[in-house]
């Protein structure tokens, strides 16, 4: 997999488990779901995301 790839999986995955523990343990989960739409967002216009640094640095190829 690419590190795009990478950045939509982890993305959508704490996006339904910060959804998830909003419902079964504190509606304060819901500030994390935030942070990852605001980290996009930012993404969006100055090209540049802390994972995808990570995952360039882990070794993931890029596409």
């Amino acid at each position: 997999m690419t590190v795009n790839r990478y950045l939509r999986l982890v993305a959508g995955f704490f996006v339904m488990l910060s959804v998830v523990l909003s419902q079964v343990h504190s509606p304060y989960w819901l500030y994390f779901t935030g942070f990852v739409g605001l980290n996009l967002f930012q993404s969006a216009f100055t090209d540049w995301c802390p994972l995808i640094t990570i995952l360039k640095k882990a070794g993931v190829k890029e596409g």
